[in-house]
């Protein structure tokens, strides 16, 4: 009996230590296997072929990109050809960008596909929901008030975030179909994307980017604009750009005593919300995430204008004005073609002007949905690997009837929506408030 037990321990531990070769092998690294010992082969195996069809994938649609294995089966890096000219150095080491960057795939699967279950408008019922000392500071942390880092007076602070505070989401996910965000790249001068832009059911625009005398580059629709701190602070101006309609106005970051005194003096008519928004570390910071982070969350696809920098580029350049050198354009021009070939979005640009054209070697639903749970449980995630769509709630609260906003007319993606997450609202919760997602229930 001694023997067969000591042979049976053999055995499992032989199997262990061939699982673990295998993954070496696969993933060239063996330092965090015993922590992601949760990771079954199943999932490894969907993150391996997540991870090679990505490959082929910036392979055939990345205009001369290239994307390799890093160091395990979440990392890829990006290099754009030896023979691109970078131009943009940052302000700070005064360094020129670099022709390859770092992605993780399974913080990007894992990321995106709760963004697309998640409100990111900021609301009444968010604040609500946070425990006492965490409302405080992230309250304080939404309004530009110099050097102080918390609201000593909360009902001050409150009246303040109050402005741009609707009582639950005025947007659901997949509410609107097909959605086009429009960059600021001159590369748009190059093209005529204007009657295509304005097919979409939705048009999503940044800061003070006018449409009157370029038409016929960007269209003429404009339903959604995003706006940073600057271009919040000039509200009546940006309220001015588009005459013909009412475009929803969407602050990026924090208010501030200029907007809000300009929301009440000046008869704006347009909505103004504030937007929540998730936390993507310092690879993706910009207005232009940020608009897709939100198109991706009201709608059902995500097509891209005017966001990219191509092979050879030489200065980044706006359509409508002088360069800026604020951009970090190979930086952000990776990262959208990462979001490409996971499905997310798809690119337009002069050099692919043709609207129809496929996206080569996409993943299936099938092979996102196991790379997600697989994902989750390498970043133990809240809820990994479990099929409850309400599993990544790290803070849960009761829908106060009082707040309840009913939107009229849902489409029946919509509708499905709402069934599959049981009538809950979810919001993406950034690191400072302990990551995972904040949930209200019926």
């Amino acid at each position: 009996m001694k023997l067969m037990k000591l042979l049976r321990l053999w055995f499992i531990v032989a199997s262990i230590s061939g699982f673990a070769a295998i993954f070496i092998y696969i993933t060239g690294s063996s330092s965090s296997f015993y922590d992601r010992i949760s990771v079954s082969e199943e999932d490894l195996s969907a993150l391996v072929k997540l991870k090679n069809g990505f490959q082929k994938c910036v392979r055939a649609n990345g205009l001369g990109l290239q994307a390799s294995s890093g160091r395990d089966y979440c990392i890829v890096t990006i290099d754009f050809p030896k023979d691109t000219v970078p131009k943009w150095r940052d302000p700070k080491t005064g360094k020129l960008e670099e022709l390859s960057f770092e992605f993780d795939l399974c913080e990007a699967v894992a990321k995106w596909e709760q963004v697309r279950n998640s409100t990111t408008i900021l609301t009444k019922e968010f604040m609500d929901s946070l425990p006492k000392e965490q409302k405080r500071e992230y309250a304080w942390k939404r309004i530009n008030k110099g050097e102080e880092h918390y609201c000593k007076n909360m009902t001050l602070c409150m009246e303040k975030l109050a402005l741009v505070l609707p009582e639950r989401p005025p947007f659901v996910p997949h509410q609107i179909g097909r959605c086009a965000v429009i960059g600021n790249s001159g590369d748009l001068l190059k093209t005529k994307f204007g009657k295509e832009i304005d097919g979409y059911d939705a048009v999503i625009r940044e800061n003070g980017a006018p449409i009157q005398n370029y038409t016929e580059h960007v269209g003429t629709k404009s339903n959604f604009r995003l706006l940073n701190r600057g271009s919040a602070k000039a509200l009546d101006k940006v309220v001015e750009l588009y005459e013909s309609g009412r475009e929803v106005l969407l602050v990026k970051t924090t208010i501030h005593d200029i907007m809000n005194k300009m929301i009440r003096e000046i008869p704006i008519d347009n909505p103004v919300y504030l937007l929540l928004g998730a936390s993507f570390g310092s690879a993706a910071k910009g207005t232009g995430l940020k608009a897709l982070e939100f198109a991706l969350s009201i709608c059902d696809s995500v097509d891209m204008y005017g966001f990219t920098v191509d092979p050879g580029y030489e200065q980044w350049t706006r359509y409508f004005s002088e360069s800026r050198n604020g951009h970090s354009p190979l930086q952000g021009r990776a990262y959208y073609q990462m979001m490409e070939c996971l499905g997310l979005v798809k690119i337009h640009s002069p050099m692919r002007a043709d609207p129809y054209r496929e996206v080569k070697w996409l993943p299936s639903q099938s092979t996102i949905n196991a790379a997600r749970i697989a994902a989750e449980k390498v970043l133990s995630k809240i809820g990994a690997g479990m099929d409850d769509p309400l599993r990544s709630c790290s803070i849960i609260n009761k829908q106060h009837k009082g707040l309840i906003m009913s939107i009229p007319g849902l489409r029946k993606a919509a509708k499905e929506h709402l069934k599959y997450v049981e009538g809950a609202t979810m919001y993406p919760m950034d690191k400072s408030l302990g990551g995972g997602t904040l949930c209200t229930v019926p």
